[in-house]
């Protein structure tokens, strides 16, 4: 695994013009029935609420598809700001209660999926996937079919990756990178300061490591950070006398990696590919993947609100069946931000878009796919762990760096 970087999540998307064909239907055919069932009276407005940062990444080109191929269904839609997961609950259930649903699509990560379920503020999907996405479960990833599990059916999977923890460094300071955690460790202590990653609450790529360390490890149990990850806080421990103080964002380490503050920091696939795109690391920047390696996948999760309105109801419902087909599915390559990005199978590179195909092909790895393809992938953390985690972070390992 080795290949240049760019990137700050500051994500300029690639535009992508092309209409998915629903010819391609992986969750059913064009034919609405069941519960919900037609078109709508009139085109709607629709509002995509994101939760997760994968509006403008992952989902924004494929919605606008969808609207452009369906003018008797979609009048215009709207992308307020993102908001941040925890909010999320609160804020749809201020709508149902007040009676005026604004919100049409939610996009979350799994936090929100889980906030919204103990809130009760979203539909169950269940009684809509013999109609709509008969195939899904069929269709899924094995990765992807157990993390959409998790939902319980209140919401619906549609982008995922193998995430990571991998580790981006500059080889011109690092000619050969370590290949054990061991050898890490020896290395980060041996160059104070060389090696970074950012406060796991707000960086992918720091909760990716968080996530990843008891596997590498050998905690007894890695889905405990309470109880079972003795050894995964000894290490973090040891290493933060030696690290920079901790970065707010991936952005900020990912800046010291391109100016030469640092010589590593802890990345994904998607923080190594698209921010070659982006030109904002040394295209001669690498990247690795230590021996015994777990991956802690991520996702992207679409829900629908409680309260629509029976037109919008039936707007959404197509929409997301349309989310799901394999051209829709192609389109998540985008410039790398999510990499690989579908969340069903058979859905190869040559597939998405040509815009697409051209970054992957500069700025990928075909290791990425090698690895991705022989290393276990797990879930990450539930919600509740994860807070744990991060809090536990925060109370013990924050402060450590001089």
């Amino acid at each position: 695994m080795h290949k240049p970087l760019w990137f700050a999540r500051s994500f300029v998307p690639i535009i992508l013009t092309a209409v998915v064909a629903t010819s391609l239907a992986a969750c059913g055919n064009n034919s609405s029935g069941g519960a919900t069932s037609g078109k709508p009276s009139h085109p709607v407005t629709l509002t995509i609420l994101d939760a997760g940062g994968f509006s403008s990444t992952l989902a924004q080109p494929i919605i606008n598809a969808f609207k452009a191929s369906h003018p008797d269904e979609v009048a215009a839609v709207n992308y307020p700001a993102r908001i941040q997961a925890p909010a999320l609950a609160g804020q749809l259930g201020a709508q149902e209660s007040s009676g005026v649903v604004t919100t049409s699509l939610i996009l979350s990560g799994f936090d929100g999926v889980a906030d919204c379920n103990k809130a009760g503020v979203v539909e169950s999907l269940n009684s809509y996937q013999a109609n709509y996405f008969p195939n899904l479960d069929a269709n899924y990833l094995p990765a992807a079919k157990s993390f959409n599990a998790l939902a319980g059916g209140n919401a619906m999977l549609f982008s995922t990756t193998p995430s990571g923890p991998i580790f981006e460094y500059n080889p011109a300071k690092l000619p050969n990178p370590p290949t054990t955690l061991d050898a890490l460790r020896t290395w980060i202590k041996a160059n104070p300061k060389q090696f970074e990653y950012a406060n796991p609450a707000n960086s992918g790529p720091g909760r990716t490591l968080l996530m990843g360390l008891p596997y590498l490890l050998g905690d007894s149990n890695p889905a405990d950070p309470t109880n079972g990850w003795a050894n995964t806080w000894a290490f973090l421990k040891d290493i933060a006398p030696s690290q920079p103080a901790f970065q707010t964002g991936t952005g900020a380490t990912m800046k010291d990696l391109a100016n030469g503050t640092v010589t590593m920091v802890a990345s994904t696939f998607g923080w190594d590919i698209n921010p070659r795109f982006l030109t904002q690391v040394p295209a001669g920047d690498k990247a690795f993947e230590l021996q015994g390696t777990t991956f802690v996948s991520d996702g992207a999760f679409m829900m629908m609100p409680k309260g629509l309105d029976a037109d919008t109801k039936l707007v959404v419902l197509d929409l997301m069946r349309y989310m799901m087909q394999p051209a829709a599915q192609a389109m998540l390559y985008d410039s790398g931000y999510f990499y690989p990005g579908p969340a069903i199978q058979g859905i190869t590179l040559s597939m998405a878009p040509a815009a697409s195909q051209a970054v992957i092909q500069q700025f990928g790895d075909p290791a990425f796919d090698q690895d991705i393809a022989n290393t276990k992938i797990v879930l990450p953390l539930s919600a509740d762990n994860l807070t744990t985690a991060f809090d536990l972070w925060t109370k013990n390992i924050g402060g450590l760096t001089h």
